[in-house]
């Protein structure tokens, strides 16, 4: 059983980014290890999960989540083990996956947490078996609404999201094809995901290769990215087509908002396009658990982590994954 540290080591945010995110709007601070009351639990978080959601929360603007405060402790996902608790349900030694945030101890409300179930890594519950994965089957059943036969396409085809979303279309008899940032990035959405076709939109003329990739068109784009790639993908959306929008990547870290020139595609298309919040959907959670760890067990859902130990490491990797250095689901190895 892990003991019981001394301190805890915490990364505040301290400013707000003008712009691009820097390692300047972040400080690393030696806490003492918070004492729990009634109903909490005291984790030793193994790791940390790296997501890009968070830059929203850096912003002071009205959003669906308040922003992180200054002077406290950043927001994240977090997969640990309890060293101490105070909740009924919940004693030392068992795994459990909740919202720790960026620091090695975490003192959390028994309720909640997510106790894991034995057999799978403990980093998958952060990544396909984890938001990640819900938020891939939640946007693409519910909105995407996928059938057997019809096209569908996914941005940032190598990202956690992403590559989830593929292989749970081509679990339900459709095309799947990616689009991701490289040639290596493309071989590994084709060769291990097992995606029909992944273009590389770094290599020029990405539509006239989409094109060629989607010869009856596309039926569902689940969008990461958005900015010039959702400019080009809509041009090749069939009648009815649906849009599951997940995330606008492109501007996040820029603020910078590509002029979109083929929306009127949406209303010729009749095409319908809902944006989602994975926390809101939370009645869906238990399915989306229950056949994403099923299908991982099995085999059948693939998924690329990159590690980084250590947690001063967390403000560069997430700077990188802002940018796209990420390949797989980026977490921070904290013990």
């Amino acid at each position: 059983m892990t003991p019981i540290p001394n301190s805890n080591r915490q990364i505040l945010l301290v400013s707000r980014p003008q712009g691009a995110v820097s390692e300047d709007s972040f400080r690393i601070v030696d806490a003492a290890v918070p004492e729990i009351s009634d109903g909490q639990v005291l984790v030793r978080n193994h790791y940390l999960s790296l997501d890009p959601y968070m830059r929203g929360r850096l912003n002071d603007a009205k959003s669906y989540a308040d922003p992180q405060p200054l002077d406290e402790v950043m927001i994240g996902g977090t997969v640990g083990e309890v060293i101490d608790s105070k909740f009924d349900g919940l004693e030392a030694g068992d795994r459990v996956v909740g919202m720790g945030g960026w620091q090695l101890v975490s003192a959390q409300a028994g309720n909640s947490l997510r106790k894991l179930p034995p057999g799978l890594p403990l980093s998958v519950f952060l990544g396909a078996v984890g938001m990640p994965g819900v938020t891939a089957w939640i946007g693409l059943m519910t909105i995407g609404e996928p059938k057997a036969g019809e096209t569908v396409v996914v941005s940032s085809a190598a990202g956690a999201v992403g590559g989830v979303v593929g292989q749970l279309a081509k679990a339900r008899g459709c095309r799947a094809v990616g689009i991701a940032g490289g040639p290596e990035k493309c071989r590994y959405v084709t060769e291990e995901l097992g995606f029909d076709a992944c273009l590389d939109y770094k290599a020029g003329d990405l539509y006239a290769r989409l094109k060629a990739a989607t010869p009856d068109g596309i039926d569902v784009y689940f969008e990461n990215v958005g900015g010039e790639i959702f400019d080009t993908v809509i041009r090749r959306l069939n009648p009815f087509a649906r849009i599951p929008v997940c995330g606008w990547i492109s501007s996040y870290d820029s603020g910078a908002l590509y002029p979109i020139r083929n929306l009127p595609i949406i209303l010729t298309m009749r095409a319908r396009m809902q944006g989602f919040i994975v926390s809101e959907h939370l009645e869906h959670w238990a399915d989306a658990l229950r056949e994403l760890g099923e299908l991982v067990a099995a085999g059948r859902i693939k998924y690329r982590e990159r590690i980084t130990e250590g947690l001063e490491k967390a403000p560069a990797e997430f700077i990188g994954l802002l940018h796209g250095a990420n390949f797989g689901k980026q977490l921070i190895k904290l013990i």
